[in-house]
């Protein structure tokens, strides 16, 4: 039979015991927030050149009063360091700082700089001890002026290309080609005053093809290189369109639209003039030659010495 005069004796004790068992266990839990954790506001990070930016490592929680802090710069797998030992090194050395937690902050960034960056935390007082972040930085690149290739003359009714290219942008640019200082569309189709154009635009490629030129078609053109970080655009160059035709009595060929070309024959002035002259150089030497081969020269007596 229960005794209840030694139960209310014992009830002091196990209520002394209970307690003690809860402060033990309190005082001695170590809580998994106080492992190192470690968060960034971006995984992936886009910067101008010779813009700064900063790459941030924020510090969710740590007990260690002075955790060892460390950034790789990881470029075609091969990783090194960009702060080591409380100091910025390598490729960012004299051109970064850490910032408090321990954020890194580019002065200004280069192409080089594009690569994968991890910040490492060691805490040595943390069951939780250490943590690590990757993170991305993609630096664009402004376009640099565009080489443009664009002929001086072309005939009515033919084809002809003109293209344009720069490889320094990044990402790669889109490209745009202007016609008298207005932009052409992309498909003229869809713009009325272009509706009878015949060409074709790549953006990608940056070439401006004609399927059959038109009278219309000439005048100045340029190309513009353009991405996220600016754009660039060469010198307006001027492509003539001639007509090769001639008057119907003359039986010459016609290449077509006769609304826009003269009833007599005519060509772009540059072109005709220089195959003028050649053709007469070759007439005159030809005349010469021919003279001397027949012995029409003779001396005189008088020049005889």
């Amino acid at each position: 039979m229960f005794d209840t005069k030694k139960g209310l004796d014992l009830a002091p004790v196990l209520v002394l015991t209970f307690i003690g068992t809860q402060l033990e266990s309190a005082c001695c839990h170590v809580p998994s927030s106080l492992g190192v954790i470690l968060r960034t506001t971006d995984k992936i990070v886009w910067a101008n050149e010779f813009e700064p930016i900063e790459l941030t490592c924020l510090i969710e929680s740590i007990s260690t009063n002075n955790p060892r802090i460390e950034w790789k710069k990881i470029k075609n797998g091969i990783p090194s360091y960009v702060y080591f030992q409380n100091k910025i090194s390598g490729d960012l050395e004299n051109r970064a700082q850490l910032r408090e937690p321990a954020n890194i902050l580019i002065f200004n960034t280069t192409r080089k700089d594009t690569a994968e960056y991890r910040c490492e935390v060691a805490a040595i007082e943390d069951q939780r001890d250490f943590d690590e972040i990757l993170i991305s930085l993609a630096v664009r690149v402004k376009p640099v002026v565009p080489r443009c290739s664009i002929p001086e003359s072309v005939t009515v009714g033919t084809s002809t290309e003109l293209r344009c290219l720069e490889n320094e942008g990044f990402p790669a640019p889109q490209y745009r080609w202007f016609h008298n200082n207005e932009e052409l569309p992309q498909d003229p189709k869809n713009s009325p005053k272009y509706a009878n154009f015949s060409y074709a635009i790549n953006p990608d490629t940056g070439s401006l093809k004609f399927r059959r030129v038109r009278k219309d078609d000439a005048g100045e053109y340029y190309c513009q290189a353009k991405n996220d970080a600016g754009h660039a655009q060469c010198h307006p160059q001027t492509m003539e369109v001639c007509n090769y035709n001639w008057s119907p009595r003359n039986g010459a060929v016609d290449y077509g639209e006769a609304d826009e070309v003269d009833k007599t024959y005519s060509v772009c002035s540059t072109p005709y003039f220089v195959l003028m002259s050649q053709l007469l150089t070759f007439v005159v030497l030809t005349s010469v030659c021919f003279f001397f081969s027949q012995g029409h020269f003779r001396h005189k007596s008088s020049f005889v010495i």
